[in-house]
């Protein structure tokens, strides 16, 4: 089910669809391809929204810095500098999170207006991004494929092509409160991840992968998330060809569970430091399940790279439940 949900600026219209399958009710915009509500119910099966985002477009256009909720693309967090090197070639992308490139650039699919067809219990989202979009190679065209499973379970499935050989790294950028008000910073947190990539003052990773002992790092058992983190925890699992589990946040409040599974290899963890009005600082925790920032200037890192005749795949499923 469809319907008008604004205008842009230049007279584009932008649609919200919704999902509904095993008490689960979700919101997702064309504009964006953002999640724009998650509804699950709680341990009382009180049902409330679990995910930040606006009550309408304007909220988006007025306050796009967060990305909530948002598909991100070209590429999903930072790149250093904003330029890496392909096959001999050095491309310069838009600093905009100076002097890095950040989740795209300037105006990148988090600010594209999707086409989006109904399938099985879900959404297909789809666009062509350019050859020299935001400075990126190769004509991309992608595709995002958002369903409810038979559990309530939210998934995603990310393909690509191109026609010359480019970097591509897709993630969904939702931030998750279970209590559905207030703070996260309540909320408990396992990683599958034994290490991860610390990062310099420009949050762009050293390159090396530390071991998460010992540290405010080791989530390999659950506690309190709180505050100060904007960084890839690498997964012991690596990449894999179906989604496997890496993560739980639970709120004790809510009784209210999420699980994380995913075919990549890392996942960003922010706990929103830098919210502001309408929001604050802890509102949501981002767990955003990528590649490694700053892939395409460490080769030593999973690569990102995608070539003529390959398809570029990833898959993650959020699941909800309630205890």
């Amino acid at each position: 089910m469809s319907e008008l949900f604004g205008t842009l600026p230049d007279g584009t219209p932008v649609h919200r669809w919704t999902l509904e399958r095993a008490g689960v009710r979700v919101r997702v915009l064309s504009y964006g391809g953002i999640v724009q509500s998650v509804e699950v119910p709680d341990r009382a099966g009180q049902t409330a929204n679990v995910v930040l985002g606006f009550a309408d477009l304007d909220g988006y256009l007025t306050h796009p810095g967060p990305y909530l909720g948002a598909l991100v693309g070209r590429y999903a967090n930072r790149i250093a500098g904003g330029r890496f090197p392909l096959e001999g070639v050095t491309y310069s992308l838009a600093q905009n999170n100076p002097p890095n490139s950040l989740h795209g650039g300037e105006r990148g699919f988090d600010k594209r207006v999707w086409d989006v067809e109904p399938v099985e219990h879900g959404l297909r989202l789809s666009r062509v991004s350019p050859h020299g979009e935001e400075g990126f190679p190769g004509r991309l065209d992608v595709s995002a494929t958002y369903t409810l499973d038979a559990s309530g379970a939210l998934c995603f499935a990310y393909e690509a092509t191109t026609d010359a050989p480019t970097v591509v790294n897709l993630t969904n950028h939702s931030y998750f409160n279970l209590s559905g008000s207030g703070t996260a910073a309540g909320h408990e947190l396992r990683l599958a991840a034994s290490r991860f990539t610390p990062v310099d003052a420009d949050l762009i990773p050293t390159g090396s992968l530390d071991d998460v002992t010992g540290t405010r790092f080791d989530f390999r058992e659950p506690r309190k998330a709180g505050a100060g983190y904007d960084h890839n925890f690498v997964l012991d699992k690596g990449v894999t060809p179906a989604p496997v589990e890496i993560a739980e946040l639970y709120d004790p409040a809510s009784g209210r569970v999420l699980t994380v599974a995913t075919t990549e290899p890392g996942i960003q963890l922010y706990t929103a430091d830098h919210l502001d009005d309408p929001f604050a600082p802890g509102d949501g925790i981002a767990l955003e399940t990528q590649h490694f920032p700053d892939s395409p200037n460490r080769p030593d890192f999973p690569s990102t790279e995608l070539r003529p005749g390959q398809t570029y795949r990833s898959e993650t499923v959020y699941g909800f439940s309630a205890r």
